[in-house]
C-alpha cells in the first residue's frame, strides 16, 4: 500500500508518516518512509511518502502510484492528486492555510476545490477543537484514516499514543476517535 501524506509545515504530517510506519511495523509489515520538506518551517508544503507491503524497496512514490493520500489542507490535496492511482482515494481535511502568494496578495486562493476532488473531506480542525486542541487535527485525521483503510483500531490508536508526549494522550485518544467516527 502507497500512502502520500500531505499538508502545510507545522501541521504534524511527519509524526502521522511515524505512526503509520510504527503500525505497518508492529503488524509485521516492511514499511519506507521518505520525507520532502522544503520551506516547511515556513508554512511551505510537506510531503511524505509511505510504502507498505511484504517486502518494500524504495521509499518513493511516483505520480499515478499512489493508493491513497492523506491531505492536512485542501489545497494540499489537490495539488498532489495527480499522484493518486486511477482507483485510489483522497481523504482530506477541508481546513484553509493560506500560502505566501495569497497572503502577499500576488494570487487567490483556489475555488471548489472540492469539486475537483475525487475524495472526502472531514473538518478536522473544528473536531481537533472539540477533543481540546487545534494541534490534535493530524490525530483526527489519522482516526479517520484508520477507518477508511480498515486498519485495526486498537493498534493503530495504540501506535499514535506511542509517539506522542504522554501529557497529550487523552486530548489525542479523543482526536483520534472523533475522526474515526467522522469517516
Amino acid at each position: 500500500m502507497d500512502i502520500l501524506i500531505v499538508g502545510v509545515g507545522g501541521q504534524g504530517t511527519l509524526l502521522a508518516s511515524r505512526v503509520l510506519g510504527r503500525y505497518a511495523l508492529e503488524n509485521g509489515f516492511d514499511v519506507k518512509l521518505s520525507e520532502v520538506h522544503g520551506m516547511a518551517q515556513r508554512g511551505g508544503s510537506v510531503m511524505t511518502y509511505v510504502r507498505i507491503g511484504e517486502k518494500i524497496a524504495s521509499p518513493i512514490i511516483d505520480e499515478g502510484g499512489a493508493d491513497f493520500i492523506l491531505a492536512f489542507e485542501k489545497l494540499e490535496a489537490l495539488r498532489y492528486a495527480h499522484f493518486l492511482k486511477p482507483n485510489g482515494k483522497i481523504l482530506y481535511s477541508t481546513q484553509e492555510i493560506m500560502p505566501m502568494p495569497v497572503v502577499t496578495g500576488v494570487a487567490e486562493y483556489p475555488r471548489e476545490i472540492e469539486t475537483k476532488l475525487c475524495g472526502k473531506g472531514i473538518d478536522a480542525l473544528q473536531l481537533a477543537m472539540e477533543a481540546g486542541n487545534a494541534k490534535a487535527a493530524n490525530s483526527v485525521m489519522l482516526g479517520a484514516l484508520c477507518k477508511e483503510l480498515g486498519f485495526d483500531r486498537e493498534k493503530f490508536q495504540q501506535a499514535l499514543l506511542a509517539s506522542i508526549p504522554q501529557k497529550t494522550v487523552e486530548m489525542n485518544r479523543r482526536a483520534f476517535a472523533l475522526g474515526y467516527e467522522a469517516a
